[in-house]
């Protein structure tokens, strides 16, 4: 007997799950499943973090816990909604050999067709997440552009120097050549080391 947890999640308050769960204990019962716990996170977001949605952590730790063969949902949009956590999901459960069940979508990893299916799923997220990886390097790449202040030129480095020569002060200095107060602090640093 195949161990099946049904997850069933709704976006707002005023929708039911009541139409996924009819559905997905009919499919349990044609072939036979066990359904040995029925997960539901209601009027909450898939785009929610699994900390936010007690029923998809719960499932998650009876994957985990090798609790279950199987994971049956009303449709892939039901697990979540960004890609990545899709992807970490399937990631997961394929890791821990549960089988997945999306009704929407007519897969079953129990099956050859399914398992089919989810291999080319597999093959998407590792592009995926190569994709990501790929663009964020290149990111990296682009951004060689040093951060900071450009180096003072030296006609002006010469300028700050004449004026601490006659004896104007750090800060009307700076307001006089339009520069900051620690750049002339530091050349006038540098005048006394050198004298």
């Amino acid at each position: 007997m195949k161990r099946v947890a049904l997850y069933l999640r709704v976006s707002t308050d005023t929708q039911t799950i009541e139409n996924q769960k009819r559905e997905l204990m009919a499919v349990a019962e044609r072939l036979g499943w066990t359904v040995v716990e029925t997960l539901a996170d209601e009027g909450i977001s898939g785009a929610k973090g699994r900390d936010k949605r007690p029923g998809y952590d719960r499932l998650m730790q009876m994957i985990a816990r090798r609790e279950i063969d199987m994971v049956a949902a009303w449709a892939v949009d039901r697990l979540g909604r960004s890609l990545s956590h899709l992807v970490g999901f399937l990631d997961e459960i394929n890791a821990r050999g549960v089988d997945l069940y999306l009704h929407q979508q007519a897969l079953d990893t129990s099956t050859p067709s399914g398992r089919a299916l989810f291999g080319m799923l597999s093959v998407f997220s590792a592009f995926e997440r190569e994709m990501t990886r790929s663009r964020i390097m290149a990111g990296l790449a682009r951004s060689t552009k040093k951060s900071g202040r450009p180096p003072l030129d030296q006609d002006k480095a010469d300028r700050i120097k004449r004026e601490l020569a006659k004896g104007t002060s750090i800060n009307a200095a700076a307001r006089k050549l339009k520069v900051g107060v620690a750049t002339v602090h530091r050349i006038k640093q540098q005048m006394a080391q050198a004298a």
